[in-house]
């Protein structure tokens, strides 16, 4: 029986001291499944650190290995779009680089995908987390709940594994806001929890300031919801209501008690909340015609610096024009090893192509 091929998708960002400890679980863990091959695609999210050296000598020693090394920091779901255009499985698997998100527990994903659903989360009895990035994970359940008909009973985290229908679906996505966790709920509603243990983190802090979650957060809910236009619709609706509904109340009042002075204080008090209302949904349509005219101008998702294949560029360009089917990788890998078969070259889903330095997605730069 043919294996089917599992795409591991780790976006890395100081992550040096972690990242080989990850892969070597993987390994581990996709040993013991003898229904499954796999593949692991590392994004190198322009770690200051050096993440990507640590990188490029895994892929030297791992052919399964590919590494993606963007040309500066474009945040954690663009370097996953990065790593998705070179996905050739046909189940995507995405999980961290700073161990707090067991490998080896992937089994119970793929059991899951296996039994018929299309995206796995994994969920966590107890966060391993601080105080601050809690409170960031209840803000942004309630704003999917609330923006994005996110189901309330569904947990959704960075760990998770999708078939390859909903990869290819999220790579139809080229706009410059990514926002991985919309894309897949606006695929399918076939999405289900296991549990996992989330761990402690080994090494390092989180690359998540309260500035960059909330510019997640608003990119979310700007990019795959019109409510906050609505919300701003009616908010403006309910100014107008008591603005009228005040203006009759003055105007009853001085009726029945004309020497009652007009209050210089509630009148300042209604200017400043109308007009900082007004202020408000300005800038939030502002935000929208703002995001439409970058996306216009083709602003990219992400740049590609280089791409390193496994066995130090060994491989060969079907695996990384980002195909499809586990039969290529097969064919090519019996090729280098000298047996029967024909390396075969195809054009993927995505636009990238070896040695031409262009990257669907972004506009690429060729590798010095």
């Amino acid at each position: 029986m043919e294996k089917k091929l599992v795409s591991f998708v780790i976006p890395c960002y100081r992550s040096a001291a972690t990242v080989g400890g990850v892969t070597e679980e993987i390994r581990a863990s996709m040993e013991k499944l003898e229904a499954y091959d796999y593949e692991i695609i590392l994004v190198n999210d322009c770690s200051p650190d050096d993440t990507f050296a640590v990188i490029r000598r895994l892929c030297a020693e791992n052919l399964r290995i590919t590494g993606v090394n963007l040309a500066r920091n474009f945040g954690q779901h663009a370097a996953l779009m990065a790593g998705f255009r070179h996905v050739k499985g046909d189940i995507l698997v995405c999980l961290d680089d700073d161990g707090q998100t067991p490998a080896a527990e992937v089994g119970k994903l793929l059991d899951a995908i296996g039994k018929g659903a299309d995206v796995v989360y994994a969920r966590y009895e107890h966060k391993h987390h601080n105080a601050f990035r809690n409170f960031g994970s209840r803000v942004n359940d309630w704003m999917l709940c609330f923006m994005l008909r996110k189901p309330k009973d569904l947990y959704v985290s960075s760990y998770f594994a999708a078939r390859r229908f909903v990869l290819e679906e999220m790579l139809r996505y080229e706009n410059a806001f990514p926002y991985v966790i919309g894309l897949v709920l606006r695929t399918t509603r076939s999405i289900v929890n296991v549990t996992v243990e989330h761990r402690d983190r080994k090494a390092g802090v989180s690359g998540y300031t309260f500035g960059k979650l909330l510019a997640l957060w608003f990119n979310g809910f700007t990019a795959f919801s019109e409510k906050p236009l609505r919300i701003a619709t009616m908010a403006g609706v309910g100014c107008a209501g008591l603005g009228f509904l005040y203006g009759i109340y003055t105007v009853i009042k001085k009726f029945l008690v004309p020497d009652v002075p007009m209050g210089f204080s509630a009148l300042m008090s209604a200017v400043m909340f109308i007009g900082g209302m007004l202020m408000l949904m300005l800038g939030l349509i502002g935000e929208y015609i703002g995001r439409m005219y970058i996306c216009m101008n083709h602003a990219p998702q992400y740049v590609v610096r280089e791409v390193v294949s496994g066995g130090d560029g060994r491989r060969g360009s079907a695996f990384r024009e980002g195909g499809r089917g586990h039969a290529l990788w097969e064919e090519e890998r019996r090729a280098e090893e000298g047996c029967p078969g024909r390396a075969m070259n195809t054009e993927g889903n995505g636009k990238a192509a070896a040695g031409n330095g262009e990257e669907s997605g972004g506009k690429t730069e060729k590798a010095e």
